[in-house]
């Protein structure tokens, strides 16, 4: 397989693995701050974005 392809998909699961333990380590405080939400929903909302351009990127190169 493509090296980018791998790299892609790493990405990914590395990516989900972070934001899964942001997530724990944020509903383990007894006061979330807003500011620690907000961080989380834009960290998720980049994460999504570049995980899916880099999956259409890498199917393209392959087809």
């Amino acid at each position: 397989m493509d090296l980018f392809l791998w790299m892609s998909v790493s990405f990914f699961i590395i990516g989900f693995a972070v934001l899964a333990f942001n997530k724990r380590k944020l509903e383990g405080k007894n006061k979330s701050t807003i500011q620690s939400v907000i961080w989380l929903v834009a960290g998720t909302t980049a994460w999504g974005v570049t995980s899916i351009i880099l999956i259409v990127w890498s199917f393209n190169r392959i087809w």
